[in-house]
C-alpha cells in the first residue's frame, strides 16, 4: 500500500528567522538557501508576515514587498508561499480597519502570495470574518486556525479538546469560506494526547477532503511526539524548518522529522536525505556570520508553566540583551504565569503573547501590577475581541483606571473603523506632508510600521542585524599585552602573554562602563522633585517632546523611550524651563542616564 503523503512547509524564512534571529536576517544573505531548498524539492515555503512584515523595516532597513518578490523569483512561479496574518491585527500589533485589512490581502496578493494562514489569538471567530472574505476576494487561499496552547496548572476553561471544538464549530457555523485548517501552537506547549484528540476530533468534523495540519514549536521539547501524534489522527500536513534554524525554539528539523517517520506509513512531501542535507549546508553557510543566540537552541521545562512561544522568545531576550537586562528574563519568564492566569486565557501567539510579555515585563521591573502594559490592560478590556475566559475583575478595573478606558463588547473591527488614525485617508495625508509617494504599498508600509516606515520611506532607515563580526569587535591595543575588547556590547580588559608563535591568555577583567561622564551626578528617579530627568530603564530614545527653553509642568511627559516593543514615558518630577537635552532620538541610553537638565 503506498504511503500516505504529507504535505510539508518550510518555515525556515519566516518562522525560522523569526524563532531564532527575532526575524533580522537580510535578503541578499538568504536568497541562495531558498534556491538550494527549491533544487531539494521543497514547493512549500512559509516566506513572510507575522514578524517579517514590521522587521525588515524596523531593523533591516528592507522593504517587505520587494523581498517577497525577489522569493517569488527564487521559488519559483509554482511554488506555493504562504504568510502569516494575524486576522483583525494582519501583520501588526494593533487592529486594523476594514480599509487597511483588505489593503493587506490585496498587497500580499500582488507580491506573490499563494496562501494566507489566518488566525486569531482571542479565537475570537468575529476577528476572522473580514478577513477571511478579503482573504478570498483577492483570489489567494485560505488557511484558517484555531490557536492552541497549554494552560498552567490548575487553571481551566479553555485550551482542551471540547474548547478547540467548541472554536472549530464557530468557525463552520460562521460561514467562513476556508481551503484547510491548521491548529497552530506558537509555544509548543500542548501535549501530544491533546493534540490526538483535537486533530482526530477535527477530522471527524470536517470529513476526509479538508486539509488539515498542525503547526507546532519545539520550544518545550514535544514537537516531533506532538507531530506523530497528529499524523496518527489524520492530519495531512505539518510545518518543519531546516537547521540552523531548526529545533529550539522553532519547528523540528526537516532531518530529524524524516527519521521519526522510518518505518511508518508516512511519505514527508517527497523529501530525500541527501537533497536536505545539501539545502542545510547552503543554509548554513548563508548564515555563518549571524549571532546564534543560546536561548534560541534549548528546550526550556519552563515553558508549559509560562506559554512563550519560540518566535517572541528570542526577539524579546535579544531586545533584552541590546538594552542589558538580560539577566531579568527569568524573573520575566517566571511573573509571566500570572500575567496568563488572570488576562482570559487568549492563545500565547501574537499578539497576546507580546502583551503578555510586556506585563510580566512591567510586573519585574515596575513592581506587581504596578504599571498595566498598554496592549494587555486593552486586551483584559475587550478592545482586541473577547478573551475565552471572563479576565480577573481587579486587573479589568485596574486597566480601566490606568487606561483610562472603558471595558467593551464592541467588535475590535468597529472600533478601528472608527479610529480616525487607522484610515487610508489619515496615513495619506501624512505622505503627502512628508512629501512621500502616496502608492498604495507606502500607504500600507507607514499604517503598518508608523514613525518607523515612514523613516524607512524616508531613507532614514537603519540596519540592526545581529552578526558576530559586528557584536566581537576588533581589539584595540592599551598597552603592549593588553587589550579592551567589546563582546555582545559588554567591555573586557585582556591582559596576554607572549609566546614563541601565539599569546597565553593572562586575564579577562570586566572593564569599568559609564552611561554618563564621570562629573554628571546620576540622579534617582524620572519622577522625583528633581530637576534632572533621567531614565527609568536602559532603552531606545524614541521621541523627545520638548525643546530648550520650553516650559513643563510636574508630572509632563518630556521623553518617550522605548523598550521591549513598548512606548516608556518619562515624566518631569518638577516644574522648570528645559535648560539642556543630553539625547537624540534613535539613542540608547541605560538605567538611570540623565536624559534632560530643567532649570
Amino acid at each position: 500500500m503506498a504511503k500516505k503523503f504529507i504535505d510539508v512547509m518550510d518555515t525556515t524564512f519566516r518562522d525560522g528567522f523569526q524563532s531564532v534571529f527575532g526575524a533580522r536576517v537580510l535578503m541578499n544573505d538568504f536568497l541562495p538557501a531558498v534556491s538550494a531548498a527549491k533544487e531539494a524539492g521543497i514547493n512549500h515555503f512559509e516566506f513572510g508576515g507575522g514578524a517579517r512584515f514590521q522587521s525588515l523595516y524596523f531593523y533591516l532597513n528592507e522593504d517587505a514587498f520587494t523581498m517577497m518578490d525577489k522569493f517569488r523569483e527564487a521559488a519559483g512561479k509554482d511554488a506555493n508561499l504562504q504568510t502569516l496574518s494575524r486576522g483583525v491585527n494582519t501583520v501588526t500589533l494593533d487592529t486594523g480597519s476594514r480599509e487597511l485589512i483588505d489593503m493587506h490581502a490585496k498587497l500580499f496578493a500582488k507580491h506573490g502570495t499563494t496562501t494566507i494562514r489566518n488566525f486569531d489569538a482571542l479565537n475570537d471567530v468575529k476577528n476572522l470574518e473580514y478577513s477571511a472574505q478579503r482573504i478570498k476576494h483577492h483570489g489567494l487561499k485560505h488557511e484558517v486556525v484555531v490557536t492552541m496552547m497549554d494552560l498552567p496548572p490548575n487553571c481551566v476553561g479553555a485550551h482542551d479538546a471540547e474548547f478547540y471544538e467548541k472554536c472549530l464549530r464557530e468557525i463552520l457555523d460562521s460561514g467562513i469560506e476556508f481551503d484547510s485548517v491548521c491548529f497552530k501552537d506558537a509555544s509548543g506547549t500542548s501535549s501530544p494526547e491533546k493534540v490526538y484528540q483535537t486533530i482526530k476530533m477535527a477530522r471527524r468534523l470536517l470529513g476526509d477532503n479538508v486539509h488539515l495540519r498542525l503547526h507546532t514549536h519545539e520550544t518545550a521539547g514535544v514537537s516531533i511526539a506532538c507531530y506523530l501524534a497528529a499524523l496518527e489522527a489524520g492530519a495531512d500536513g505539518i510545518d518543519l524548518a531546516a537547521s540552523p534554524v531548526s529545533g529550539g525554539t522553532s519547528q523540528p528539523d526537516i532531518l530529524t522529522m524524516l527519521h521519526a517517520v522510518k518505518g511508518k506509513d508516512y511519505d514527508l512531501g517527497g523529501l530525500e536525505v541527501d537533497k536536505i542535507l545539501k539545502y542545510e549546508d547552503v543554509l548554513h553557510d548563508c548564515l555563518k556570520d549571524y549571532f546564534m543566540p543560546p536561548e534560541a537552541t534549548q528546550v526550556s521545562p519552563l515553558i508549559p508553566f509560562s506559554p512563550m512561544p519560540g518566535g517572541a522568545l528570542t526577539a524579546n531576550t535579544q531586545m533584552m540583551r541590546d538594552n542589558n537586562i538580560l539577566d531579568k528574563f527569568p524573573a520575566v519568564i517566571k511573573a509571566m504565569r500570572e500575567v496568563v492566569e488572570k488576562g482570559g486565557y487568549g492563545t500565547s501567539v501574537t499578539p497576546v503573547s507580546q502583551f503578555y510579555f510586556q506585563q510580566a515585563f512591567n510586573n519585574v521591573m515596575f513592581g506587581s501590577w504596578k504599571k498595566i502594559a498598554e496592549g494587555y490592560g486593552k486586551m483584559v478590556l475587550g478592545y482586541f475581541g473577547k478573551t475565552p475566559v471572563t479576565p480577573s475583575a481587579d486587573i479589568v478595573e485596574l486597566a480601566a483606571k490606568q487606561l483610562n478606558l472603558e471595558p467593551t463588547t464592541a467588535p475590535a473591527i468597529d472600533i478601528a473603523d472608527q479610529d480616525e488614525t487607522k484610515s487610508i485617508a489619515y496615513t495619506k495625508a501624512i505622505l503627502e506632508k512628508e512629501g512621500i509617494e502616496a502608492t498604495e504599498e507606502n500607504i500600507f508600509i507607514a499604517a503598518a510600521c508608523k514613525e518607523k516606515g515612514i523613516a524607512y520611506l524616508k531613507g532614514e532607515g537603519k540596519v540592526m542585524v545581529r552578526k558576530n563580526s559586528d557584536i566581537i569587535k576588533p581589539a584595540t591595543k592599551s598597552g603592549s599585552n593588553q587589550f579592551s575588547v567589546t563582546v555582545n556590547g559588554h567591555n573586557y580588559n585582556v591582559e596576554v602573554a607572549d609566546g614563541f608563535d601565539n599569546f597565553t591568555l593572562k586575564s579577562i577583567t570586566p572593564a569599568k562602563e559609564s552611561s554618563q561622564p564621570k562629573d554628571e551626578p546620576k540622579a534617582v528617579s524620572s519622577t522625583g522633585a528633581s530637576n534632572e530627568i533621567t531614565a527609568t530603564m536602559s532603552a531606545g530614545v524614541f521621541k523627545i517632546l520638548v525643546n530648550i527653553g520650553d516650559s513643563v509642568k510636574a508630572g509632563q511627559t518630556v521623553v518617550i523611550l522605548e523598550a521591549m516593543k513598548m512606548e516608556i514615558p518619562i515624566e518631569a518630577g518638577c516644574d522648570g524651563e528645559v535648560e539642556e537635552i543630553l539625547i537624540s532620538q534613535g539613542q540608547t541610553v541605560e538605567d538611570g542616564q540623565l536624559l534632560v537638565k530643567l532649570k
